[in-house]
Order: C-alpha cells, then structure tokens, then sequence
C-alpha cells in the first residue's frame, strides 16, 4: 500500500526546520490559513513568515543581552513620554536609535537634572544596539569603578579593562550622583581612553561639565576626559520635571489652588492639608537651573527641574 506524499504545507513545514526557522515556523499554519481564504497575498504571506522569524530571532537578542549586559530594565523608545518632556527634539533621539554613532564610533550624553528620562533613553539605545546584534554593557559609575578597584587588586585589571572596551556600547549611568575617589577616577579615565574612537559610550549626568573636575577630583583629568568624550559626541540636554515627581507637584498645585485654600478654611482642610503632606513626604522642591558649561564657551541652561533620582 503506497503511502500518502505529504501535502504541501507539511512540506513547507519541514523545509522551516530544516533552514532553522522556528519563528517562521511557529506562524506558518496561521499565515497558511490566511493565504487559502484570500486574505493575504503571496507576497504578504512570505513577509508575514520572515517578520515572525525576524522577531523572534531580535527577542532571543534581547533576552541574551539582557543577561550578559546587566542592563537593570527594559526601556524603549516607544515607552518614552515625549509630551512630558517637550524640550528633547524628538527626531534628533529618534535618529540616534538608527545607530548611526554606533558605526561611526561615537558618544552619547545625556545631561539634565534628576528623574528626566536620561537613564529610559541611554537603556533604549543599547536595547536597540542589542537588537541589531551588537554587543551591549551597562554600569553605573560607582559599579565600574568598584569593578576595577577590585580587578586592580586582584592583578587583573588589564584583563578587566578588556573586557569593557570589547562592547560595541557602554551605558555609563549616574556620573555625579556618588563621589569617586583620586585612584577610581584614574580607573576609569584608562577605560575612557581605550575605548576612545574605538566603541560608543552613552552617559548620564546630572551635573554639568564644570562640576566633573570636583566629581572626579582632578581638574586636569576631568578635562582630558571630558575633550575625549565630546571629540566625536551627541549632546542631549534635557530641561523639565522629575516623572516621579510630578504627582507630588500635581498633589501640592492642588492642596494650595485658591478653591482648596477657601474650602480648606470653610471646613477644616489646612489640617488634612497638613497630614497628606507629611503622608506625601514633603512639598516639592523649589525649581532650580541646571547649567553646562566648558571652560566658559559652552553653555545650556535647563531651567524649572525638581529633585529625585533618575530613572
């Protein structure tokens, strides 16, 4: 008894595993379906099978970048609230996620008072640096620096300082935030140095320039790292408010508009006033300016920013 020729879709099943297709396989029987009632075309039904195998292919990059580069969480750029923070050129970010200056060997900085969004956008870049395939590290300043003190001490620093200059992009967080000691700051200007125009960094700061001599406790030092890193730069200032922030700011414009200050004196509501403060912390922090500023020729001004750390 002859036995039955498999039909054409175990056919095409099979050619899938065989090319090592399983995200195109995991689609085909639906994308069949849609072929055979009319719904899609030729044409649409391959781009639905090579786009289910596309996307499963960037989210196993993801996954595997997620644990090798100890990114802290996943941000991305379709996450970001634009419309909070409408002093960022939307399409100056925008074209930073086409990783032009991951090709070219370029930095990224974000400056801009706490709670902004420096962090989400420099994590957004490396997730797409990791989608796209490229190699990806994260580290605040005080945990790299920490790593190489011990590296140091271990007598393994050459083979650390290696491995830190090996990624296509190094996300360096929080510069500002904890005090750097003479010998940490001199670890970190060596790695500096040797990715320097040969990898991309992204950093965050909430301090000026003009503060990192006094952060990293060397003037001279500072500068050097400084004219390393703007050598071949994207600078993104941020101007605005905490996101964490704002509810605390939307809870206090509340409690002291003119309807709750005549109602509050009508019927007691100082007191409630009183205790939800003390519930919410503290009233929000006076605005301030953030101001950047190289050797007195560079200079942004980021105006009306509250406190709190970065996200």
């Amino acid at each position: 008894m002859k036995s039955t020729a498999p039909s054409r879709r175990d056919r095409i099943r099979s050619l899938l595993a065989d090319l090592k297709m399983p995200g195109a396989l995991e689609a085909v029987d639906s994308v069949l379906s849609g072929l055979d009632s009319g719904a899609l075309t030729g044409a649409e039904a391959i781009e639905a099978l090579l786009s289910a195998q596309i996307e499963l292919r960037n989210n196993r990059r993801l996954e595997a970048a997620m644990r090798s580069s100890r990114l802290p969480a996943v941000k991305t750029l379709e996450g970001f609230d634009f419309s909070f923070q409408p002093s960022i050129r939307r399409e100056q970010i925008e074209s930073l996620h086409e990783l032009g200056f991951v090709e070219r060997k370029e930095n990224v900085i974000f400056l801009g008072p706490p709670g902004v969004g420096k962090t989400h956008l420099a994590i957004s870049l490396a997730i797409a640096a990791a989608q796209s395939g490229r190699r990806v590290y994260y580290g605040t300043l005080s945990d790299l620096i920490t790593s190489l003190e011990e590296a140091q001490t271990a007598g393994k620093l050459q083979q650390r300082l290696k491995v830190l200059t090996h990624p296509a992009v190094l996300v360096v967080d929080e510069i500002g935030y904890l005090p750097t000691s003479r010998t940490g700051a001199m670890l970190f200007f060596q790695l500096m140095a040797r990715r320097y125009e040969t990898a991309s960094t992204i950093l965050t700061s909430n301090k000026g320039f003009e503060e990192w001599g006094e952060i990293f406790g060397d003037e001279v030092m500072a500068a050097a790292l400084i004219d390393r890193l703007l050598h071949h730069c994207h600078i993104v200032s941020i101007r605005g408010n905490s996101y964490r922030m704002r509810h605390h700011t939307e809870l206090y414009r509340t409690l002291h508009s003119p309807e709750a200050e005549t109602e509050g004196q009508l019927h007691g509501g100082d007191q409630a006033a009183r205790r939800c403060r003390r519930t919410d912390g503290s009233s929000p922090p006076p605005s301030g300016t953030f101001s950047v500023a190289i050797s007195g020729t560079f200079s942004i001004a980021i105006d009306n920013f509250h406190g709190g750390a970065d996200e």
